[in-house]
């Protein structure tokens, strides 16, 4: 490629994870081939950083995580940086997540995602199969795990630090019902909105999106957007490939995202898609 980037940050969900919620051993193996040869990889994702080992191959590494669509920033066990909503927004969202009866995870830093028991019953139903035809796969699949063993469910919410909500709901019109609320509620207490699918929207602070987490590790690493390269496919990634230099779409992406990038990968997420870019385009360093 005739652009030679120093640093690649790569999304998760559709972009290096399949639809089964994996990264391949072959993704894996051509992180490490370009970091032998001095090339920086991050990971820019919407999920928290402690839901990552279980989804990465043994051995997986990067040079940085960017998370919770840039709430917070980890190298190695080092945190670069940490965002965290205001306890009285938390509050004040399970409140009105509960009064529309809205799925919600909240997750606080250090612990596992918590949804208040009072609220278990319905949050539950929203997972009652069978799945609805419209929402994918690896969401389903991230939903049953959270209900069967991801959320801990609490009395009352707990500690002062929390990196993001994500909401889901069965139906689009339910979630954009709540979306318009989030809307409203923003007049009020300041802060963003990110989505990923047609089903979920996530809550973060303020001006925060991947796009300000992936400048907040280039500084780390004194490291600049011309020299970067990102891949994505959802809505969450546009301030990241909007942001750097040259910006990659899955070939699994919406048409609205490829129309912005400048490349889009000739294979999917579950066909190695990244891989098959990474290695075409690095061929000459690869071999």
């Amino acid at each position: 490629m005739e652009f030679e980037p120093k640093s690649i940050f790569l999304d998760m969900d559709g972009t290096i994870l399949n639809h089964q919620n994996k990264v391949s051993i072959r993704t894996k193996e051509i992180i490490d081939v370009l970091r032998n040869q001095g090339i920086f990889v991050f990971v820019a994702t919407g999920r928290a950083f402690g839901e990552i080992e279980e989804l990465v191959p043994s051995g997986f590494q990067v040079d940085g995580f960017v998370t919770s669509n840039g709430m917070a920033g980890y190298v190695g066990d080092e945190v670069v940086f940490k965002h965290s909503l205001s306890r009285e927004l938390v509050e004040t969202v399970i409140k009105k997540a509960r009064e529309h009866k809205v799925y919600y995870e909240l997750f606080p830093y250090g612990t596992a995602r918590t949804t208040l028991k009072q609220d278990q019953e319905y949050v539950e139903a929203e997972i009652r199969d069978p799945k609805p035809e419209s929402v994918g796969i690896n969401e389903w699949l991230s939903r049953k795990q959270a209900i069967k063993e991801g959320i801990a469910w609490k009395e009352q919410i707990e500690g002062n630090e929390f990196s993001k909500f994500y909401f889901f709901a069965r139906t689009k019109e339910h979630i954009n019902s709540w979306k318009n609320e989030l809307e409203q509620l923003k007049k009020e207490i300041d802060f963003t909105m990110s989505v990923s699918s047609e089903h979920n929207v996530e809550v973060m602070v303020a001006n925060v999106n991947k796009a300000t987490g992936v400048q907040q590790m280039l500084n780390r690493f004194g490291l600049s957007e011309s020299e970067t390269l990102a891949i994505g496919d959802s809505d969450n990634d546009l301030p990241m490939l909007r942001l750097v230099n040259y910006a990659v779409a899955m070939k699994n992406a919406p048409d609205r995202i490829k129309e912005i990038a400048d490349d889009v990968t000739d294979f999917t997420c579950d066909e190695d898609g990244v891989y098959y870019y990474l290695k075409s385009k690095f061929r000459e360093i690869i071999l």
